[in-house]
């Protein structure tokens, strides 16, 4: 079984900055600066959020084959993820420079070079998520090197989720956003750089090859009943947590009143997430990767219901419940993401065919699809509840909008992820691979 050295388990991680840069702030920001600074409808808004993760969805599946067929001499994957994440860094801040009015040429701007942006990151992401079932065969050893990932990626989440609404104070108004965009273009650039380097000289574990037709191949993966389950109970988690993201900063400004908090938040929700991962990745030591991501699972449905209590006005309530949901969610990333190259490398054991970045590529898409579909159900929401879009924060709330802001980022998000937890039980690889694992520490023994 191959052990990873350190610098490689670090190098893997930074692409962790990447990925948890430009999966948080676009949640976080774009809603916002459509409706209250381009004044995009609360329900176009979320359809402009949603469109470029759709498309993303369709795609990823295709960036992943195209990396599997890759016969580059020195690396299958790394190649892209350097290329794609420098053009990613600058195409992100074309986003915040278009149009500002009026509000729907503004919003075509947004959702075009969204679109393009999603594009590019489909070449960043699925290629580092399939390096985790190429760079080691070891089951233990995945969910460390996930860990290191979901450390670094949860680190980003705190730094580029806490930084970014200053930012866009400081600035006041478009032009905060945009000052606001470069800053987190860098850190998508070090993190592409670090990964690409850190990485160097990794030895691949996996020598199957690409073949037969994209769809065929597709329809291969989607009938194993475990990607199936596994897939399905991330995407209902990442809906959940995609109402979060877009939703914390319309609690902050008029649940709580106080645009400030939206950034504590952050830190309540990112912070326990950077010091538990530890701790979880010692939990899918002793009890496994599934058992450990369903109490992860439970977690942060709790944390979730507890966000009911905002709708008081308590600050206490919101920072208490972001830290409960934030340990859960250090738990619901490591495990699934441990899981994906388990089952990536097994299809390829079982089939000796390499479909590892179609089946990295499929699981982004879907996660992508989830975030994007988060928002949309929320700005839905809030337009059931009547939530008063506007340019600038002098608009009052109605209480049937504020109560939607809550529901929105409690009620449904906390039923989903219990949802999520029906497919998650019937998995059935886990056991089966740690089993194996066992047996061969045995034989090794003996």
């Amino acid at each position: 079984m191959t052990q990873l050295s350190p610098r490689v388990r670090v190098g893997y991680a930074l692409g962790g900055i990447t990925s948890g840069t430009y999966g948080t702030v676009p949640g976080l920001i774009l809603m916002p600066f459509l409706t209250d600074h381009l004044g995009v409808a609360a329900s176009l808004a979320g359809l402009i959020v949603f469109a470029p993760k759709a498309w993303d969805f369709l795609l990823n599946p295709i960036a992943g084959r195209v990396s599997d067929r890759s016969t580059h001499p020195r690396d299958r994957r790394r190649p892209f993820v350097i290329r794609a994440g420098a053009t990613l860094a600058v195409v992100f801040v074309l986003i915040f420079v278009g149009p500002v009015a009026p509000p729907l040429l503004a919003g075509l701007w947004v959702l075009l070079i969204s679109l393009v942006c999603a594009t590019v990151y489909a070449f960043f992401q699925v290629p580092f998520l399939s390096m985790a079932a190429e760079i080691t065969d070891d089951y233990t050893e995945r969910t460390r090197l996930t860990t290191w990932r979901v450390a670094v990626f949860s680190l980003a989440i705190l730094v580029s989720g806490a930084v970014a609404p200053v930012l866009v104070d400081v600035g006041e108004g478009v032009t905060g956003y945009r000052i606001m965009a470069v800053v987190m273009a860098v850190l998508i650039l070090c993190g592409a750089l670090g990964l690409w380097l850190g990485t160097r000289g990794a030895r691949l574990t996996r020598d199957e090859q690409a073949g037969g037709r994209l769809l065929e191949q597709l329809g291969v993966v989607l009938r194993d009943r475990d990607t199936r389950r596994l897939v399905a109970a991330f995407v209902l988690q990442a809906v959940a947590i995609g109402m979060v993201l877009s939703g914390v900063v319309y609690v902050a400004r008029h649940v709580v009143r106080d645009p400030g908090a939206a950034t504590l938040a952050f830190v309540c929700f990112v912070g326990p997430a950077v010091l538990f991962a530890p701790l979880w990745s010692r939990v899918g030591v002793r009890i496994g990767k599934q058992r450990g991501y369903a109490v992860a699972t439970a977690i942060m449905a709790l944390g979730l219901l507890g966000l009911v209590a905002t709708n008081a006005g308590s600050l206490v309530a919101l920072y208490a419940a972001s830290a409960v949901v934030g340990i859960g969610y250090a738990g619901a990333q490591i495990f699934p993401l441990a899981m994906l190259p388990d089952v990536a490398a097994e299809d390829a054991r079982r089939s000796g065919v390499n479909r590892i970045g179609m089946i990295s590529g499929l699981w982004s898409g879907f996660e992508l699809l989830g975030l994007a579909l988060g928002p949309a159900l929320l700005g839905l929401l809030l337009g059931i509840g009547g939530y008063a879009e506007g340019v600038g924060s002098a608009v009052v709330q109605s209480d049937s909008a504020r109560w939607a802001i809550v529901i929105g980022v409690s009620l449904v998000p906390a039923a989903l992820c219990a949802l999520s937890l029906v497919p998650l039980a019937r998995y059935r690889l886990d056991a089966e691979l740690r089993e194996r694992a066992a047996r061969g520490s045995t034989e090794f023994a003996g």
